[in-house]
């Protein structure tokens, strides 16, 4: 009896022993299933470029502070086209169920992984295909390209004004013209001298372009890249300098005068509520400032308080709608008439956009 007895107790104490164990692993498993999203995140440069993919950054960074939204993973650097397949497929294969990619050439590897994944939603930047489980997001920078032009047309003195460019894709074509159209608005006499690098994200190569434009006598600096090497440049050799994608005035402190900027946490919040609620459905989404997608970046000391006036009058003019900067009359750089007065350039022109306004100097590569 007294072994029997030994013998209970000793499955009591294991029994005992083995509930304790499994409580920690009940307790933690618990949060984890509350977080139904599970968000990847594709992009074309590093985190650290302080420009276009560092803002996307953010937005994710954003996105995360929602209690049902699980730590999210991003993968840097990846190259644009057929490479970028495989990236996203492995995204999916470690179980993301909302993914983005946030480059134009990320496009067709994006469609052609979530036609395999019909469980999974994609979201693809700047892009102009979709399907049932692919939808698009970008912004009107145009929108702050064209305040950021009042400014530069304000500030400069020589009436040269040089732009970096990227890319000759309608998205940086349509940003060259907002900004030209900005600044003969306030300055006919700019000129705006194009250079275009044939890079994301080099900034060697961004910096050999503006110090090209410097060297012709521009005074005013902005760019279309991801990296801040058009500010360094301005600020060595004491011209102005409007930045992009984010607030980049520590690189050029004396220099600095604005820049159109990117909040993505207007768009990644709202697409992880939706897919969250179920309410998510394919759809192109093309915010400008009302939304809070773009906007300009706080003015430096040095543009002068007339300046900024003018350029927060018009801000609110572009909100309410009462300002288009694509309104007519407009002329492309041959003289030719292209929108008339009384007429707006629509959507469709805007993202399919492949001539230059009257006032830039420079031609677009084929």
């Amino acid at each position: 009896m007294k072994k029997l007895c030994a013998l209970l107790a000793v499955l009591a104490l294991l029994t005992a022993c083995s509930s304790n164990e499994q409580k920690p692993v009940e307790s933690a498993a618990k949060p984890a299933a509350e977080k139904q999203i599970k968000a990847g995140f594709i992009y074309v440069g590093p985190v650290g470029d302080a420009g276009w993919t560092w803002a996307h950054d953010q937005g994710r960074i954003a996105m995360e502070k929602a209690d049902y939204v699980q730590p999210s993973t991003f993968i840097e650097s990846v190259p644009e086209g057929a490479e970028s397949a495989r990236v996203i497929n492995g995204l999916v294969q470690k179980g993301h169920n909302l993914i983005f990619t946030t480059s134009f050439g990320f496009m067709d590897a994006t469609l052609d992984v979530a036609s395999k994944n019909k469980d999974v939603v994609f979201m693809h930047c700047s892009g102009y295909k979709t399907a049932d489980n692919v939808g698009t997001y970008f912004g009107r920078m145009y929108e702050p390209r064209y305040l950021s032009g009042i400014v530069a047309g304000k500030m400069s003195k020589s009436n040269i004004i040089g732009y970096v460019a990227a890319f000759p894709i309608p998205e940086v074509i349509r940003g060259i013209n907002a900004f030209t159209l900005g600044a003969r608005s306030v300055n006919p006499q700019a000129e705006i001298k194009v250079v275009w690098t044939q890079t994301w994200f080099d900034p060697g190569v961004e910096r050999d372009a503006a110090d090209s434009l410097l060297d012709v006598g521009a005074d005013v600096l902005t760019m279309h890249q991801d990296a801040p090497a058009t500010l360094q440049a301005a600020e060595a050799r004491g011209a102005y300098v409007i930045g992009y994608n984010s607030d980049m005035r520590k690189f050029a402190p004396t220099a600095f005068l604005t820049a159109p900027i990117w909040n993505w946490e207007a768009v990644y919040t709202k697409t992880a509520e939706e897919v969250k609620n179920g309410t998510w459905k394919s759809q192109q989404i093309w915010w400008g400032m009302k939304e809070n997608l773009v906007q300009l970046a706080p003015f430096s000391d040095r543009v002068t308080p007339e300046v900024q006036q003018l350029a927060n009058e018009k801000r609110k003019a572009i909100i309410a709608g009462t300002l288009h900067p694509f309104s007519g009359p407009l002329k492309d750089q041959s003289g030719k008439e292209i929108v008339a007065a009384g007429s707006t350039l629509d959507d469709g022109a805007l993202l399919g956009m492949n001539w230059f306004v009257e006032g830039v100097q420079g031609t677009i590569p084929k």
